[in-house]
């Protein structure tokens, strides 16, 4: 079975959209504690998972639904904003889940 072009590219995105708060959670986590432990699972598998489905959002905004004009460039600030609220919730959730958001 052929994969379409279009899966290619929306696994792309997710991919370059969750790499960002993964190399970021990685680097927060492993620069302060000297051993890994359990509640890191939830910070390192959330935050990247709102993140890719960020990336894919930004990639189908831009990209696929509006692929030229005043509306692209409306469609790319619009899903700029929407990526950094998706790792925002994404990043509450993960420490709301381990205690560690007050």
């Amino acid at each position: 079975m052929k994969k379409s072009p279009l899966n290619r590219l929306l696994l792309l995105s997710s991919f370059l959209g969750a790499s960002l708060p993964l190399t970021w959670i990685l680097f927060v986590i492993l620069s302060r504690e000297p051993q890994l432990e359990v509640w890191m699972l939830f910070p390192g598998t959330l935050i990247p998972t709102g993140g890719a489905f960020g990336g894919v959002f930004f990639y189908l905004m831009g990209f696929h639904w509006f692929p030229e004009g005043k509306k692209k460039l409306i469609a790319l600030i619009f899903s700029s904003i929407a990526y950094v609220g998706a790792l925002w919730f994404s990043t509450i959730f993960a420490f709301a889940l381990t205690g560690d958001w007050n």
